[in-house]
């Protein structure tokens, strides 16, 4: 179960990884695809609804060209 910081941060990597796939003009097939994942997945990564690994976060980040930074 997630807690109140917890679900407030997968909201923000949510709304992040949604505007990059728009910014990027990019379908969620497109995205799903090009980080090897089925869309049905990562449709539920972008709406919240799947708690992924880092890994395949890292693989979407890859895609879109997020860039992290401390």
């Amino acid at each position: 179960m997630l807690t109140k910081p917890d679900e407030k941060a997968a909201r923000v990597l949510t709304k992040l990884i949604k505007e990059a796939r728009k910014k990027a003009n990019l379908t969620q097939a497109q995205v799903a695809e090009k980080s090897g994942m089925h869309v049905q997945y990562y449709a539920g990564i972008e709406q919240g609804r799947v708690n992924t690994s880092w890994d395949k976060l890292y693989r979407i980040f890859q895609t879109l060209k997020i860039k992290l930074s401390c």
